[in-house]
């Protein structure tokens, strides 16, 4: 297969504004669709093909269904907006899927955690845990996206390319007001070497003017410079995730919890479940945490017991 056809797929995608981990992962399963039949070029295999895939995910790799979703979301791309071949009912076999709760930890335990941390990377995890933000969302909030009057936060270009706003406890407004003006110096050195923090090629040129105003600075900035993945121009991103997964592990081993997994993540499983522990309404946690469904929002009701509200066990009336 020739790298001409990825790179024309890969040029697809960025032409409808796709995120670069959707451009990744769809890069990815595409090839190995490529790999699967035989390495035939996409426009000479059968329709057919991704549903004889998709049920080998299923049946022989074990896949979970959402990783067989992803998989055909890349196919799908692929054939019907790459290749202007329809898919239509594919009728594959799905993966199975079992129901598991997430992993939420006790106050006392997020305590105990955040006890371990202190300055920027105690900053990270209350962020995540007291507004409920996903680790990409945490190092990638710019001085603009903080209200400190209002106690709020602004997430441009969540997950699903949503924009939301959500809380911010008054307990963070100090930290971050020292850690805005970490991030101002590091911006105010890099426009003096005539470095800019990383942005869309199309945010770059709606705003010429952005890479000197401090707005648009990271909070969390990258120690070193780096080459931007679409532009190749030497700018400042944020910092990278494995650098909070690093920490959060040695922090959680310090703090002595040893029967829970905890990443990134947990925090803002744990923001849902004791924000509706609290008295929230679900329907304000769902706005919170962006979900467009209430249904993805009731997980944490699962967590928590309150499915079975006004429900007493019969134990109680002995």
């Amino acid at each position: 297969m020739p790298s001409q056809f990825l790179n024309d797929v890969r040029a697809a995608m960025r032409m409808r504004g796709y995120s670069l981990r959707t451009e990744k992962t769809y890069l990815l399963w595409i090839k190995r669709f490529i790999f699967f039949t035989g390495r035939r070029h996409p426009a000479d295999v059968p329709v057919e093909e991704i549903t004889r895939y998709l049920t080998y995910l299923a049946v022989e790799l074990h896949v979970t269904v959402n990783t067989q979703k992803v998989a055909l979301n890349a196919l799908v791309f692929l054939f019907e907006k790459h290749l202007k071949r329809e898919v239509g009912d594919l009728g594959f076999k799905l993966a199975s899927k079992q129901r598991s709760l997430p992993t939420v930890l006790t106050q006392q335990e997020v305590v105990a955690i955040l006890g371990q941390l202190s300055g920027r990377n105690k900053l990270i995890i209350q962020l995540m845990y007291g507004s409920g933000l996903r680790v990409s969302e945490t190092l990638g909030l710019r001085l603009q996206d903080i209200d400190l009057e209002r106690l709020a936060l602004t997430i441009f270009d969540g997950k699903g390319r949503k924009d939301r706003q959500t809380l911010l406890s008054r307990h963070l407004i100090l930290p971050l007001q020292d850690q805005i003006e970490l991030a101002k110096a590091v911006q105010a050195k890099d426009v003096e070497g005539g470095i800019a923090p990383s942005m869309t090629p199309a945010q770059a040129r709606k705003y010429p003017a952005a890479h000197s105003s401090p707005s648009w600075a990271y909070l969390f900035p990258s120690s070193r410079h780096c080459p931007h993945p679409l532009t190749g121009e030497i700018c400042r991103h944020h910092l990278h995730p494995t650098v909070v997964r690093k920490f959060l592990r040695v922090a959680v081993l310090q703090a002595g919890i040893e029967d829970k997994r905890v990443i990134c993540h947990t925090f803002r499983h744990s923001f849902a479940t004791h924000m509706l522990e609290g008295g929230a309404d679900i329907r304000t946690v769902q706005e919170l945490l962006g979900h467009n469904d209430v249904s993805t929002t009731q997980i944490y009701t699962h967590v928590i017991g309150q499915h079975y509200a006004g429900a007493n066990s019969p134990l109680d009336t002995l």
